[in-house]
């Protein structure tokens, strides 16, 4: 085993740290005070390709693996920045990639390459049904060769930043099946096109994250804009699954990053009572321990990383990358807020602001109980807890 990153990654490594030198802490401290989205880095970011990273060449994509594109979203997040703001065209694409027609494939991805569409939105939560998304109720009806959408989501993020989305949605009632995971069918919506018939409304969060309500009243969606099959889409939602979470996964070990390497120069920095204040085991032990967390999970996300790369199967990697590293960067955050006291709620510290940013980890995309459920029941073999 190696587990040294190959010259060909450290050099994308390298070049995601000279991007974030342009957007430094100030950048993302007045984007976050005005709840602006991040358009000038994402746009950077898009422009040199990086959030291409997983598209094939043939469709105008780099064709890395997910391990690069861990290292990618990884990274950003260590030099400060945030990189929900477009880790989604990361992962929503592979839908489409993986179970579009070649016609569909063609007809977006270069262009999503390019920097041309932007697909960072992807509809599936609803107020009623939450992580049970079997349960959802938007219901798209067949009307000659288009569907009528009605219904609504909530937690949606980047649907006013984005030109296309990807919608959950069931297209035979919940009482007609005996297999309650049939009857979902995923649709790429074009949101230009959508004006009318689909009403955002903007969440107030304690995160900048560019969330929203949605309200569909007869949404018209082309029926050639529907992924794969008719009644497949739930399946076709969970194939998408393992690729999430290592991506967020490796999100929050550069959080915890971040943290361990902030809280550490400011211990040594910060002087009370005539010594440092990393001298003391109160604040000097809870980062260490940290870190030491921290750095397993990377290891955990870069197994699950490789797995999936040599298309094995990695469920359960790729679930326990998820839990320990959201878990590892929370921990990393207390000790690095700790260590700042009363400076670490200070905007200008930014503590607070990555500190609010990782708590979300440890609950979106997917919350960390229904990971520990997963491996109860599919890896340990125990009985369905919920």
């Amino acid at each position: 085993m190696d587990f040294n990153l190959t010259e060909e990654q450290l050099q994308i490594q390298d070049e995601i740290r000279k991007i974030c030198r342009e957007f430094p802490d100030a950048y993302w401290r007045d984007v976050d005070r005005k709840r602006e989205y991040p358009e000038a880095f994402v746009r950077k970011l898009t422009e040199l390709g990086w959030l291409a990273a997983l598209i094939p060449e043939e469709y105008g994509g780099s064709g890395l693996g997910i391990t690069e594109a861990s290292i990618i979203l990884g990274e950003i997040n260590r030099c400060g920045g945030n990189s929900t703001a477009c880790h989604a065209q990361m992962y929503t694409m592979g839908t489409l990639l993986r179970h579009g027609s070649e016609e569909q494939k063609r007809r977006y991805l270069p262009k999503v390459a390019a920097g041309e569409l932007r697909l960072q939105a992807f509809a599936v939560t609803e107020p009623d049904a939450g992580s049970e998304s079997t349960r959802i109720q938007t219901m798209a009806v067949r009307k000659g060769d288009r569907y009528l959408v009605h219904g609504q989501k909530i937690f949606i993020s980047r649907v006013l930043q984005s030109d296309l989305m990807l919608l959950l949605a069931r297209t035979t009632p919940y009482d007609d099946l005996k297999d309650k995971t049939q009857g979902l069918s995923v649709f790429i919506v074009d949101l230009r096109e959508s004006r009318g018939k689909l009403e955002v409304k903007p969440l107030d969060l304690m995160i900048n994250q560019h969330t929203s309500l949605l309200f569909f009243d007869g949404l018209e969606v082309p029926a050639e804009n529907l992924l794969g099959e008719e009644g497949k889409g739930f399946r076709y939602i969970i194939d998408g699954w393992n690729a999430e979470r290592i991506l967020i996964a490796s999100e929050a070990v550069g959080d915890g990053r971040w943290f361990i390497e902030r809280a550490s120069k400011y211990a040594k920095e910060r002087r009370v009572f005539g010594r440092p204040i990393g001298a003391n085991q109160g604040i000097q032990f809870p980062i260490a321990q940290a870190y030491a967390h921290v750095e397993a999970a990377d290891l955990v996300c870069f197994q699950a990383a490789a797995k999936f790369d040599r298309q094995e199967g990695c469920g359960a990697e790729a679930n326990m990358a998820k839990f320990l590293a959201s878990e590892a960067s929370w921990e990393a955050a207390n000790a690095c807020f700790t260590t700042h006291g009363g400076y670490g709620f200070s905007v200008d510290y930014d503590v607070e602001r990555k500190f609010r940013e990782t708590r979300l980890l440890t609950i979106a995309p997917v919350s960390n109980n229904l990971v520990l459920a997963y491996l109860g029941q599919h890896v340990l073999g125990m009985p369905k807890s919920y």
